[in-house]
């Protein structure tokens, strides 16, 4: 989808708009340099720079050129219907001292292109601020309605055959260095196949990993996704080596230690500003977009992986406030010179219920997937994504009346309270389609701001797995909001 969706950062962001109720009416810029005010207000309804048409669906631009440059009188709605088939407003000659040129797209009178090259309509910078947003989000809508339309049809192809840097495969890995000299102190958590140690090496403090002999298999195959070359990046805890304790017979990983532990240890103990979590947001997608990621560099090759877990549990927090995947053990390879998805999608399906539950997609829940591509992997990730993003912005006190944000709370918690089952969060998600609760504060968040913020969850948790945006277009989206809507909420 980024080959549609992601031209720019701008474009990213603003297509988190995808209600088709900004269809229904023209709309058009809204510039007045006249005295004919009312003239022009009769034509639709003026929202600051923005003008929605009630009479006609052309926009218009009346302008003249003076001292060699280009002066608008004005922009609106047209004041009758009218024909109007191109989509851009072409200038005429300039015959007399006022022209006028018509199109039929939202903000087409926004640009005015005049023979032998482009003139762009002067406006001040505040015009600017008040249009660009509604101008892309306009814009944007039109192609997700038609990519997904084109999609539904067969016209374009899966959006993740598009995210690969490279096409090319190998089979490489890298030797991890083998420790021995490591020191094991207090726990600092337990899961079902492998306890987490804080523990010392080389005078550090690092995490260790520790997995018991008859779990030798899962060690291996986070191991091997740790040895990947390339496997380096500050979205990716640092995985230091491995080793065996000649005593028990155990295997453990050595990474790096995290100050603040899981993301959900995290969310329970501390509120967010908006910046921490955009932040965390930001660092946790590039983390997981560049893991996604198919990378040849330098006669090195990392394909693309899928993390197939997860969760706020598997995220680490690290002193910077920023955001690590770790917990490889349930990890998928997708492509490799060995043929590795080719081999091994005959036992998918036994694995399909592969991660912790309330981050299950509906396709996984259902078990509706379509073993012949590998990419419905990546989407699961996505839509597990979203869940943690949904969870970071609920301890945002930024977004919540007088600062005060809720109990942090896992997906769905709320809903089917902390002891649901399978076939609960099957009929929840799946069947009746619904997410993680929007709290009823943020309708008075600034509007742009907010369709954008709720536009980002729900492309990524949709039900259809084809229509969610890659981890990449999540990165350039989240990018985007944090540097257009830290005004909006007045933060410095």
């Amino acid at each position: 989808e980024c080959r549609w969706f992601c031209r720019s950062g701008s474009n990213c962001f603003f297509a988190a708009i995808s209600h088709s109720s900004l269809l229904q009416k023209r709309r058009c810029a809204f510039q007045l340099n006249n005295n004919r005010v009312d003239k022009f207000l009769s034509a639709g309804q003026v929202n600051g720079s923005v003008q929605i048409c009630e009479k006609t669906s052309c926009c218009i631009a009346i302008y003249k050129i003076h001292l060699e440059q280009l002066e608008v009188e004005t922009l609106a709605c047209g004041l009758e219907e009218m024909h109007c088939p191109e989509s851009t407003c072409h200038g005429q000659p300039f015959k007399n001292p006022f022209n006028i040129c018509h199109c039929s797209t939202d903000f087409c009178n926004a640009n005015l292109t005049i023979s032998p090259g482009m003139v762009e309509l002067p406006h001040t910078q505040s015009y600017w601020a008040a249009l660009a947003a509604v101008v892309v989000i306009a814009s944007i809508v039109v192609f997700i309605i038609m990519i997904k339309w084109k999609r539904l049809k067969g016209e374009l192809p899966s959006s993740h055959q598009d995210c690969s840097v490279e096409q090319s495969c190998s089979g490489q890995t890298k030797t991890s260095k083998n420790i021995t000299d490591i020191e094991l102190q207090e726990v600092l958590g337990r899961g079902n196949f492998a306890t987490v140690f804080q523990g010392k090496h080389n005078k550090s403090v690092v995490a260790v990993k520790v997995y018991p002999a008859d779990r030798r298999s899962r060690f291996a195959r986070e191991k091997k996704i740790f040895e990947l070359p390339l496997m380096m990046h500050r979205g990716i805890v640092e995985f230091l080596g491995t080793g065996q304790k000649p005593d028990s017979g155990s295997w453990f990983i050595v990474l790096q230690h995290a100050k603040y532990g899981s993301l959900h240890s995290f969310l329970c103990k501390h509120t967010t500003s908006w910046m921490l979590s955009i932040n965390l947001c930001q660092s946790l997608s590039q983390g997981l977009s560049y893991l996604h990621s198919d990378i040849l560099s330098h006669g090195e090759h990392k394909p693309p992986v899928a993390h197939r877990d997860l969760s706020s549990s598997n995220v680490l927090v690290t002193a910077d406030g920023t955001c690590v995947l770790c917990d490889f053990g349930s990890s998928t390879i997708l492509r490799s010179c060995s043929g590795f998805w080719g081999q091994n999608r005959s036992n998918m399906m036994t694995h399909a219920h592969c991660g912790t539950l309330c981050y299950m997609p509906p396709e996984i829940l259902e078990g509706s997937v379509n073993l012949s591509s590998s990419s419905f992997l990546m989407q699961g990730d996505v839509y597990a994504l979203g869940l943690i993003l949904w969870e970071i912005w609920m301890r945002c006190y930024d977004l919540f009346e007088g600062g005060v944000a809720p109990p942090h709370r896992l997906p769905y918690e709320q809903e089917l309270e902390d002891n649901f089952t399978l076939d609960k969060l099957m009929v929840h998600v799946s069947e009746m389609d619904k997410r993680p609760s929007i709290p009823d504060y943020w309708d008075k968040l600034p509007q742009v701001f907010l369709l954008s913020l709720i536009g980002i969850l729900t492309d990524c948790w949709d039900k259809d797995m084809d229509a969610r945006l890659t981890a990449h277009c999540v990165v350039e989206r989240l990018i985007s909001l944090q540097s257009s809507c830290n005004d909006c909420l007045r933060i410095e």
